[in-house]
């Protein structure tokens, strides 16, 4: 029960401006406390609505509430299938296809039975709500995937099922509730069959046909680059609505597969458009969870019961292990990897908001136990990412799955530099590749025993041969400012922008030679260029790591090395911090200081 009543409520700009600041909020403090973000947007907006009764939706926004959650759902979806590029499958393709043609209908049966026979609803219910459950959230996997440092395999199967079942899912809840229908008498069976099936080859051909005719506008140059993200956010409403039109949710279908479409055309501005609309999606799931957590009635809550527990259980420890084990068996996927999948199925806001939207509309039918499809998505939401979300990581290590050194570093460029440092970083336990289009340059390094990748590492190849996931920073060192810049520019999504860095760059004569600052990343050391390193290793200066202690702090290590030059550090975890300078710094004991020395400081540590 709300602690006050707000009968005028609040205006709708008022109303906007809190849904962004407590999702955007929201996902900030999940990232700087490393929390499953969707368990704090569920707080936050559990305790804005029914808790303290500040803002009720229907209230302050009225009836384009539900509008809004299926457009946002959409836009969410398509950016979903904007991520399916074919080439990226690989070694995944075959567990991906069998996850979706086999797991799929399993996953709706076996949730079903769950859902009948452990929480208790009607079959009608069970069906529908069985149905949705095949989703298991691509906007929660992405997250968790980035923190268990999963390898690609397993990584690749858990992110396309999520993103290729989503819109599946929702077709699975359509034909339940067609069937539903047909059953209550309010159609004939075969009309409704029929009217499925004109819907969902419709919602087919208008994604085909949309992502066609935006690939040919795109690819001829026909719309200038400031139009393309607006002309896609407009293909989507329109094919989306076109597509509902014919058959409720087949809009979903719809914008996936013109989302493929365009995924797979090989677009020059599809990184551009792709980065952008994960922007978007970001600020949109973090609107819908809002809206749909505000919108909670908490004495529906009250009435899960033990029941609601048990169903929940078999569907998370029954239900899922089963699906994904039948749906992998006689595949060459191992079985830890097998086992991670199977116990790892988080869901999130589409499914939320579909049970939501179906919920109602069973209820409309006379269906009473319809109302509790919407807290129960919301418990099993809960559930799963707390579990998922806080056991992922040591389930990933139990079962091998997962890199058990801390985050590693990329160096482009193949320097006796870059060699040096991969060496006394690779006997601290860091984790080291040196990549160099020129396999001269990584002869020293593959001497010296340090991994290395001969190519291009903006390649397609280096996309599918380098395990990005185990590290954690870039270095740009090549002789070529530029390409530096270039690099660091184009894994700066990947990384963060604050785990990318470059050696400094050339002075240049003229203002045309002179990058723009604003492409810059962070410069390593205070600036230097690779001439400046590499001349200080011919001249015997080398790279050494000083553990600090109780007895021997920075400053001690300041005073002993005043002439070496700080590049960056290994905290107590074993984390390495690239650093531009060494600043005036408290550091921990047990951290140990990475630092190019001087021939006389490395003497005297020696003798």
């Amino acid at each position: 029960m709300a602690i006050a009543e707000h009968a005028a409520g609040m205006e709708p700009i008022l109303a906007f401006a809190l849904v962004g600041a407590l999702g955007v909020g929201s996902q900030w403090l999940a990232w700087r406390l490393r929390l499953p973000a969707i368990v704090l947007m569920l707080a936050a907006g559990v305790l804005v609505g029914p808790v303290f009764g500040l803002f009720e939706p229907e209230r302050d926004i009225g009836a384009l509430t539900g509008p809004m959650i299926s457009l946002a759902v959409a836009v969410i979806l398509f950016e979903g299938g904007l991520s399916l590029n074919f080439s990226a499958l690989r070694d995944a393709s075959k567990g991906v296809a069998r996850l979706v043609l086999i797991g799929a209908p399993l996953g709706w049966l076996t949730s079903t039975l769950a859902l009948h026979y452990g929480v208790g609803l009607g079959w009608a219910s069970a069906s529908v709500f069985g149905g949705i459950l095949i989703v298991t959230g691509p906007t929660v996997i992405a997250p968790l995937l980035r923190q268990a440092r999963l390898a690609r395999r397993p990584a690749a199967l858990l992110q396309w099922e999520a993103i290729v079942n989503d819109p599946i899912g929702a077709l699975a809840a359509v034909l339940a509730f067609e069937l539903v229908l047909v059953l209550r008498a309010e159609e004939t069976f075969g009309a409704a069959i029929w009217s499925l099936v004109i819907g969902l080859a419709v919602a087919a051909a208008l994604g085909l046909v949309a992502g066609q005719g935006l690939v040919w506008l795109f690819r001829r140059g026909l719309a200038p680059e400031y139009m393309k993200v607006p002309i896609l956010f407009a293909a989507i409403l329109v094919v989306f609505a076109l597509s509902d039109h014919v058959l409720h949710e087949s809009g979903l279908l719809a914008v996936t597969v013109m989302g493929l479409k365009i995924a797979n055309a090989g677009l020059p501005s599809y990184d551009e458009m792709r980065r952008f609309k994960e922007h978007a999606t970001i600020l949109l799931v973090s609107g819908v969870f809002i809206l749909l957590a505000a919108s909670l009635d908490l004495s529906t809550l009250a009435q899960l019961d033990w029941r609601a527990g048990l169903g929940i259980a078999l569907v998370v420890l029954v239900a899922r292990p089963l699906t994904v084990l039948l749906a992998l068996a006689r595949t060459d996927v191992p079985w830890p990897e097998r086992w991670l999948i199977a116990l790892t199925g988080p869901r999130g806001v589409v499914l939320v908001a579909v049970a939501g939207l179906f919920g109602e509309r069973l209820a409309g039918l006379g269906i009473a136990d319809a109302e509790r499809i919407a807290p129960l998505a919301f418990a099993l939401v809960v559930v799963t990412v707390v579990l998922n979300g806080f056991g992922l990581v040591p389930l990933a290590r139990w079962l091998g799955l997962s890199g058990k050194e801390a985050p590693g570093l990329l160096i482009v460029g193949g320097s006796r530099f870059a060699v040096a440092l991969a060496e006394v970083l690779g006997k601290a336990g860091v984790p080291v590749l040196i990549s160099d289009p020129n396999p001269a340059r990584l002869r020293a390094a593959r001497g010296a025993g340090v991994p290395v990748f001969y190519g291009d590492i903006l390649s397609e190849a280096a996309e599918h041969s380098v395990e990005l996931v185990a590290y954690g920073s870039l270095l740009a060192a090549t002789w070529n400012d530029a390409y530096n810049t270039l690099v660091a520019t184009d894994f700066a999504p990947e990384f963060g922008r604050a785990n990318v860095w470059q050696v400094g760059r050339e002075k240049a004569d003229k203002a045309r030679h002179a990058l723009p600052a604003s492409l810059e990343a962070r410069i390593l050391g205070g600036g230097e260029t690779l001439d400046h390193f590499e001349g200080r290793v011919a001249q015997g200066w080398t790279l050494r790591l000083t553990r600090l202690s109780e007895e021997f702090g920075f400053e001690d290590w300041q005073e002993t090395h005043p002439e070496a030059q700080m590049l960056g550090r290994l905290t107590p975890a074993g984390e390495l911090r690239l650093m531009s300078g060494p600043g005036e710094r408290k550091l921990p004991p047990g951290t140990r200081v990475l630092a190019l020395t001087p021939p006389e400081a490395a003497r005297a540590a020696a003798g």
